[in-house]
């Protein structure tokens, strides 16, 4: 199995996951780039994972099924393109021989999901696939998704379900964030030094014309500030930022760390 992300609009990834004859994507929202890869590659599309409702994930669906015949995959809560099969929290979605566990993650919209597949949950036909997670827009390499739908609450409980993932997994985020997300991580923790060397790791990449993903869990746990917002260097920076006090509730702290990241320029 091969994992592509295919490059859509100014920062997007759709991703491929392939293994020679047959394709998997999430995210489709342009059709074109997922055509070409199939027709470049000469593969089959098998399935269509959707995370989320917005446009610039949703957009190609309707294109890529009607030409392709793939079944469409996606959250119960929310509208996605007609026909598809609804996922909930603890339902499967089996494909090339590929289980993924369905996660729910609302805060960015009210029914996101994410689609995990474990280290465990390959078949013999299906080969040897490391653990990866399509999270869409909930979490991003540095930073998270913005509070569209969701209260902040259920996106530290989203974010505290992807982290508790094992470190090992991939992260498949859905857009090329990761440099504007570091800086504003730096702001956070400047005496952060796994920071400091992921984000030249990342510079590095982005100077070669390389994408940043996918990331690494183990990775997001000592960098991502979102992930980190309990961590005291991360707590007391914010507490000092918004003027919290120091018996503010987690969600409280988590979301002044957003409005933080909403404000930071």
């Amino acid at each position: 199995m091969t994992l592509v992300p295919l490059p859509a609009f100014a920062d997007n990834y759709i991703w491929m996951l392939q293994d020679g004859r047959n394709a998997i994507v999430v995210d489709p929202g342009d059709a074109g780039p997922v055509f070409e890869a199939l027709r470049r590659d000469n593969l089959q599309l098998a399935a269509i994972l959707v995370t989320h409702h917005h446009a610039d994930h949703t957009g190609g669906v309707d294109a890529l099924r009607e030409a392709t015949g793939a079944p469409v995959f996606g959250p119960a809560r929310e509208r996605i393109p007609q026909p598809y099969t609804p996922l909930v929290q603890g339902d499967h979605a089996d494909v090339l021989g590929l289980r993924f566990e369905i996660i729910e993650v609302p805060g960015h919209t009210a029914g996101h999901i994410a689609y995990f597949l474990p280290a465990n949950a390959r078949t013999a036909s299906a080969g040897d696939v490391a653990p990866l997670v399509f999270c869409g827009d909930t979490l991003f390499s540095g930073g998270c998704g913005r509070l569209f739908e969701g209260t902040p609450a259920q996106m530290l409980a989203s974010l505290d379900a992807l982290s508790s993932l094992p470190g090992p997994t991939r992260v498949c985020c859905a857009h090329e964030y990761t440099l504007a997300n570091l800086r504003f991580a730096h702001a956070v923790e400047p005496g952060n030094a796994d920071l400091a060397q992921y984000t030249a790791q990342c510079e590095a990449l982005r100077a070669r014309g390389e994408p940043t993903l996918p990331s690494q869990l183990a990775t997001e746990r000592r960098v991502n500030p979102f992930l980190r917002s309990r961590e005291s260097t991360v707590r007391l920076a914010v507490q000092a930022q918004a003027g919290l006090s120091a018996q503010a509730a987690e969600a409280e702290v988590f979301a002044a760390l957003r409005q933080w990241k909403n404000d930071f320029r």
